[in-house]
C-alpha cells in the first residue's frame, strides 16, 4: 500500500471550485489515476476543466484508452450527477471540441472561456491559453514537432519514477524541472503570462486562470492575478478555491511530501 492510500481522508472535504488542466487523456504519460484519487478527496460546487482534458492529437495516430482514463471521465460524470457543476474549457488539443461550443448537458457545460467570480469578488478570466502562444497560433508545424519531443521527455519522465517509486521516493517531475533550467524555456513562459496577464487587464479582469504550458504557478503579473492549473502527466496539480475564495495550488509532490513527514514523526513518537 502506498504513502498515499495510507493516508488518505476519510471524509470528503467541501470546496467551491476546483480547477485542472492538461490531463491528455488518450496518451500514455496521462497520470489518470492520481487524478481519479484527487477528485475522490473532494466535494465542490464547481470544476472547470481547462482545456486539453482529450489529447486529440495522440488519438488520431492511435487509440489508447485504458480503464483508468474511463475512471476519469466516471469520476467526473458522478460528481456532476450529484450536483457539481463541471464547466469544459476546449484547449488546442482538444480544438475539435470547439465546433460544438456552448454546447449545455445537464450539470456540464462546453465553452471556450468563462468567467469566475471567487467567494470574496474577484473576477477570473478562465481560459486555457493556448491563444496566447504564438508557436501554436502561428507555427502549427512547429507546435508538431514540439510536442514530439516533449513526448520523449515525458517517456524518460515515466520510468524515471517507476524505479523511484519502486525505491520508496515520491514522483519528481523531469521535465518540469528542465523547465526551470533550460533559458529559452523560461523566457516562453514569461512571455506567455505577460501576454495573457495584458488581456486581463484590457478585459477587465481581476486575474486569469489557465493552463497549456503545464507550468502550475500563482504570481502577480503587474496587478494582474495570474493562476495556471499546470498538468496531470508531469506536475500533477490543479488549483482550488475555498469557501472563503482563497486559492491554493495543489501538487502531488508537495502532499506526498506533507504525507511521508508527517507518518514519520508518528512512528518517531
Amino acid at each position: 500500500m502506498s504513502i498515499a492510500e495510507r493516508s488518505k481522508p476519510s471524509r470528503k472535504q467541501r470546496v467551491r471550485t476546483l480547477w485542472i488542466s492538461d490531463v491528455h487523456l488518450g496518451t500514455r504519460d496521462c497520470q489518470a489515476e492520481r487524478l481519479a484519487e484527487f477528485l475522490k478527496r473532494y466535494q465542490a460546487d464547481k470544476v472547470y476543466l481547462v482545456g486539453d482534458i482529450i489529447d486529440g492529437w495522440k488519438l488520431r495516430g492511435g487509440m489508447y484508452w485504458p480503464q483508468a482514463h474511463t475512471n476519469v471521465i466516471r469520476r467526473l460524470l458522478t460528481m456532476s450527477k450529484r450536483g457539481t457543476e463541471v464547466i469544459y474549457v476546449t484547449g488546442n488539443h482538444d480544438e475539435f471540441l470547439r465546433r460544438y461550443s456552448t454546447l449545455i448537458l445537464g450539470n456540464i457545460r462546453l465553452v471556450d472561456e468563462a468567467s469566475h467570480v471567487t467567494a470574496d469578488g474577484r473576477k477570473l478570466l478562465v481560459i486555457h491559453g493556448d491563444q496566447f502562444d504564438v508557436i501554436t497560433r502561428y507555427h502549427r508545424w512547429l507546435a508538431f514537432l514540439g510536442d514530439s519531443a516533449y513526448g520523449f521527455t515525458l517517456t524518460l519522465n515515466r520510468w524515471l519514477n517507476h524505479w523511484r517509486e519502486r525505491y520508496g521516493y515520491g514522483y519528481w517531475s523531469l521535465s518540469a524541472y528542465l523547465k526551470h533550467k533550460v533559458k529559452t524555456a523560461v523566457s516562453f513562459i514569461s512571455d506567455f503570462e505577460e501576454a495573457i496577464a495584458h488581456e486581463c487587464t484590457r478585459r477587465g479582469f481581476d486575474g486569469v486562470v489557465c493552463g497549456h504550458i503545464h507550468h502550475a504557478e500563482i504570481r502577480k503579473v503587474g496587478e494582474v492575478e495570474y493562476l495556471n492549473c499546470g498538468d496531470w502527466v508531469e506536475s500533477c496539480s490543479a488549483l482550488i478555491e475555498h469557501l472563503d475564495g482563497s486559492i491554493q495550488l495543489y501538487r502531488l509532490a508537495e502532499e506526498q511530501a506533507r504525507e511521508a513527514e508527517s507518518l514519520g514523526l508518528g512512528q518517531v513518537a
